[in-house]
């Protein structure tokens, strides 16, 4: 596996621990931000607390992570990466042990809003330093590898989940959140700073950073908005389904998977193959036809959902779903990160994938109100137009084009 991946990739040995750190990073960032959904139950008894309130600490972690990647974007692009990406992981690795002593909800609220902090600034650093450090031929498949970590993660929050809360409650769930700071001594020990981000620093005339670069003429502005668009879709989708689809399947069929560790596995593993999948098709055809082929064949894959009539045909469609869907979220960090300089190119990552999380992170509940009153072809029905928005939006940015010829 490692030979295979070196042959691929051709990578150095600051190349290899850009990589690991990038990969690591974010699967321990999604085990940290996926233990409250696990816990909720417990937290929600433990802090005597409502459904309503409980779905606030969600909330706010995402609000947390647009302003923190708004904050530590701007700081990576001033500082540097390996400076700011040290200092967001100590921010959600302290935040979240800290979430066992927290004996109210407005501390609990406090907490995981800080935990968004660092969770924000985290992924357009990580990009950005992978990006630097990668020919453009490769960072397709190199940028898909770190957020098959992310997926990585999440099945083994669930795994610890299931092993530390009988055992110990769910407040010793979150102390584990406490490793990822250990991992952070390791990245500043190891990593060093681009020759590309260096060089930029040392120059004279270099621009100063600021989000109003994004939109510096209007043919930025379209493509940062365009892009925004994209990645709300992304993520909208995402949640919308991962929420979801365990339910619709017990009142679909009347089966009880909701939080099975096969629905969890299965879905995953089907998301990461097609991270993997994307990332390969990015690098040989480009952008363009990448995202066309897989925004495509996704607004037609949720209608899979709904002509499903058993356990194992829903699961397959959810996985076939979740292949072209969740394929492409390693692709936003390529093509931003080429479509914008060096010296904004993590406040360009984590502005546009914050923004996008924010907006597109409130799916589930819009789902959930659309599902009150309409069937499920309806729901599926405007998931398949969102597919077709963002692959409108796509085709009309220009400098898609441009990147698919130096590919």
């Amino acid at each position: 596996m490692e030979n295979t991946l070196d042959q691929r990739v051709k990578t150095t040995k600051s190349q290899k621990w850009v990589l690991a750190s990038t990969s690591i990073g974010q699967l321990l960032e999604s085990m940290d931000v996926s233990f409250i959904s696990f816990a909720m139950s417990s937290i929600i008894v433990g802090l005597n607390i409502s459904a309503g309130a409980a779905g606030m600490l969600s909330t706010v972690t995402t609000f947390g992570s647009l302003l923190g990647g708004i904050i530590f974007g701007l700081l990576a692009d001033r500082f540097g990466r390996v400076k700011i990406l040290t200092y967001t992981i100590f921010i959600f690795a302290i935040s979240t042990a800290s979430i066992m002593f927290a004996q109210n909800f407005i501390t609990f609220l406090i907490l995981r809003f800080c935990v968004g902090l660092g969770t924000g600034g985290e992924y357009g650093t990580g990009v950005a330093m992978i990006c630097e450090s990668f020919k453009k031929k490769e960072l397709g498949k190199s940028v898909s590898f770190t957020t098959i970590g992310g997926q990585i993660g999440s099945m083994l929050a669930a795994l610890l989940s299931a092993l530390v809360i009988p055992l110990f409650g769910w407040r010793a769930l979150f102390l584990v959140g406490i490793i990822p700071i250990f991992f952070a001594f390791v990245i500043r020990r190891h990593l060093k700073e681009s020759e590309e981000f260096v060089d930029t620093m040392k120059r004279p005339d270099r621009p100063k950073v600021s989000i109003k670069k994004l939109f510096a003429t209007p043919k930025l502005a379209y493509q940062t908005v365009a892009l925004i668009v994209m990645v709300i879709v992304q993520i909208a989708g995402y949640y919308g389904l991962i929420n979801w689809l365990p339910s619709i399947m017990q009142k679909k069929l009347g089966l009880s998977v909701s939080g099975s560790a096969l629905w969890t596995i299965v879905t995953i593993c089907g998301m990461s193959l097609g991270m993997f999948a994307f990332g390969n098709v990015l690098d040989k055809l480009g952008p363009r036809k990448a995202f066309g082929i897989f925004l495509l064949v996704s607004a037609i894959a949720v209608y899979g959902v709904t002509l499903a009539f058993n356990g194992f045909t829903l699961l397959l469609a959810a996985t076939i779903l979740g292949f072209f869907s969740d394929g492409m979220y390693g692709g936003y960090g390529t093509v931003i990160s080429r479509l914008y300089p060096t010296e904004i190119r993590s406040t360009a990552n984590n502005f546009i994938i914050g923004v996008g999380r924010s907006i597109g992170g409130f799916s589930p509940a819009i789902i959930g109100l659309i599902m009150e009153h309409h069937s499920l072809w309806v729901v599926m029905g405007m998931l398949s137009i969102l597919y077709l928005i963002s692959f409108c939006s796509m085709m009309s940015i220009p400098s898609f084009k441009e990147l698919a010829k130096t590919k």
